[in-house]
């Protein structure tokens, strides 16, 4: 299982997943931090799709002929998608959280920035990085404040800002995933989109849902950018059931029809 995070972030914000894809068993994890991110180099990109070139490569050297699943979050979900297609006869299922599909902010179609819960609990909790979270929470809460300071935070302010700066005037790929490869793409998948993500949105993920004829899609009421964080239990869920559909897939049964 290849990891994926997403623009100005770490691996780190994966790893709320860690605890389903353990119980899930089988999976050798591999979370990659993108270039840019924490500790990384950031002198050696400057555009998406350098990014998504680099990216596939060190997936390469680190499973060679392996068959893998792929999961990206947000920008890392663009970047997913392109290895998805890229290496398609390799890869045993793709998930996407709260993915970039139209890497252009202009060109998205989003909703309206919504907060639907404030928590003043929070405030004591965040104390200086409370204006950091408020950027993407719709729903606030304890919970996500503390999943905020330790998933989310440190990768924030450890991230290379010129290496940010230089592909975010670069932000595209050369093509389309699903436009460079038209070809339904049959194996297992998962878009989780948040219905308050005023970053993304998520009708530019459904849009491809023909492309994905074994997919499910779902779209989180109570969710912003951050779906996994604010809505943990759900995604669980919807991931656990993910990594059920690819080992049916491997064991060649479908449901017992």
């Amino acid at each position: 299982m290849v990891l994926l995070h997403g623009f100005g972030v770490d691996h780190r914000i994966l790893l709320p997943l860690e605890a389903t894809l353990e119980h899930a068993g089988g999976w050798r994890r591999i979370y990659i931090d993108l270039p840019g991110a924490t500790g990384s180099p950031d002198d050696l990109v400057s555009s998406a799709q350098e990014i998504a070139t680099a990216t596939m490569a060190e997936v390469q050297s680190r499973v060679g002929a392996e068959p893998f699943a792929i999961l990206g979050n947000s920008f890392g979900a663009m970047i997913a998608r392109y290895i998805a297609h890229e290496r398609r006869s390799q890869i045993l299922g793709l998930a996407t959280l709260a993915g970039v599909f139209v890497p252009e902010h202009g060109d998205r179609t989003v909703p309206a920035r919504a907060v639907l819960h404030q928590d003043p609990g929070v405030v004591p909790i965040l104390r200086d990085a409370l204006d950091d979270y408020r950027e993407m929470v719709v729903v606030e809460s304890p919970a996500s404040a503390h999943a905020f300071l330790e998933y989310v935070l440190p990768g924030v302010r450890g991230a290379h800002q010129s290496a940010l700066e230089r592909v975010a005037t670069n932000y595209t790929l050369t093509q389309h995933p699903e436009d460079a490869h038209p070809a339904p793409f049959l194996q297992p998948s998962l878009h989780v989109t948040g219905r308050q993500d005023h970053i993304v949105g998520y009708r530019d993920a459904w849009n491809r849902i023909e492309h994905y004829p074994r997919a499910t899609f779902v779209t989180l009421d109570g969710a912003g950018h951050n779906a996994h964080l604010e809505q943990p239990e759900i995604c669980a869920v919807l991931v656990k059931d993910w990594l059920a559909r690819i080992r049916r897939s491997i064991e060649g049964t479908l449901y017992g029809l």
